[in-house]
């Protein structure tokens, strides 16, 4: 896989005596016109924002910030136990403007960065997560248009395997994406609309049994400690 280094100076150490991720994050730009406008941003020190790396239209991988270092791209949010997941986490930015398709190129890219991302720092499909996973409400990327579940068909993401499950229960429904790794501090409606972004995307209406099915499968079988979410 080639990579073209771009270096951003937007980055520090990784907190409590982390070195190294855990966790793989996944956003789109929302910027038009190619990488360059987003990569020309990711690298000016006045916006105090970047990522590991930003992967072109046409599948060119561009490598800002080391995997070792924290870059700036989590912005607030909660995972699991953790709210400072610019520490736990390797950013990795696609370029779309938030509406268009990920080219096959694009999506060829990231299969091969994030593949390679988690063999070296044995991150489970579990640790591959979108910036609205962990910021519910405030975010929506890599957005509605974006394919989880052929990331899941390499082993690079969940993927919920469940018939329709119980009457739908908000209490339950929380208790069973907390597990899963939705602790965000959001009303029932956000998280729910954070959770079929995932899984649903085109979903509409009232919480239901398949929101309840698949959250629950997802809670049996990738469970994230949810812990006390703490920096």
């Amino acid at each position: 896989m080639a990579v073209v280094d771009r270096p951003s100076p937007n980055h520090g150490p990784r907190r409590d005596g982390r070195t190294r991720p855990d966790l793989v994050m996944i956003h789109y730009t929302a910027m038009q016109g190619g990488p360059e406008p987003a990569l020309t941003r990711l690298c000016l020190p006045e916006a105090e924002v970047s990522a590991h790396y930003l992967i072109g239209e046409c599948g060119t991988v561009f490598r800002l910030v080391d995997e070792m270092a924290r870059a700036w791209h989590a912005g607030a949010g909660c995972w699991g136990a953790s709210s400072d997941l610019n520490s736990r986490s390797v950013g990795i930015e696609l370029s779309n403007d938030g509406f268009s398709p990920f080219p096959a190129a694009q999506m060829d890219a990231l299969e091969d960065l994030v593949g390679d991302i988690c063999r070296r720092h044995g991150i489970g499909p579990a640790g591959v997560i979108g910036h609205s996973d962990a910021a519910p409400g405030r975010k929506i990327d890599p957005g509605r248009r974006f394919d989880w579940r052929r990331l899941a068909r390499r082993g690079l993401a969940v993927w919920p395997d469940a018939e329709p499950g119980d009457a739908p229960d908000a209490a339950a429904f929380r208790a069973l994406a907390r597990r899963a790794g939705y602790t965000a501090d959001v009303d029932d409606g956000t998280l729910l609309n954070a959770v079929r972004l995932r899984f649903r995307p085109w979903a509409t209406g009232p919480l239901d049994r398949t929101d309840m099915g698949l959250i629950a499968d997802l809670a049996a079988r990738f469970p994230v400690d949810a812990g006390e979410a703490a920096v």
